[in-house]
């Protein structure tokens, strides 16, 4: 079942969050994720969130968050990936967005892949002063 982030979802979503990255960035240092972990935290509930939970147990399984027609992330807990639920959440997205845009890390190739499997087509590369990797800018539209 996807549905609208709540208050009380906030602590399941962010260890998703951080493990997520932690796990899929590993070109990016642990430290990165630490330091911006409150700032998530803070601005997640300001954000349009969908959570994927499942129907049986209630857990918290995955999300994506929306600003605008930008996606800022799709994230899924390892242990339930590759069963779909990063599809259905871009999906729940693609039906309420006309257009979405994107920027994945270019190391994260099992993202890449993904988006490009769901029809994204990059449209720039650029930079995340940030980290200093490199990054695509991919866009779906309806």
């Amino acid at each position: 079942m996807i549905r609208s982030l709540r208050a009380l979802d906030l602590a399941a979503v962010m260890r998703i969050w951080f493990d997520a990255n932690a796990k899929a960035h590993d070109f990016v240092p642990e430290e990165y994720w630490q330091s911006h972990y409150q700032e998530v935290k803070e601005l997640l509930p300001q954000a349009e969130v969908y959570v994927y939970e499942d129907a049986g147990s209630r857990e918290i399984l995955g999300f994506i968050g929306l600003t605008d027609s930008y996606i800022a992330g799709i994230f899924v807990k390892e242990s339930a990936r590759s069963r779909g639920i990063g599809k259905q959440l871009l999906d729940y997205g693609k039906g309420l967005k006309p257009e979405l845009s994107l920027s994945v890390y270019q190391k994260n190739s099992r993202a890449v892949a993904f988006y490009e499997r769901e029809q994204f087509a990059v449209q720039e590369e650029s930079l995340d002063e940030s980290t200093g990797e490199k990054e695509f800018v991919m866009r779906w539209e309806r």
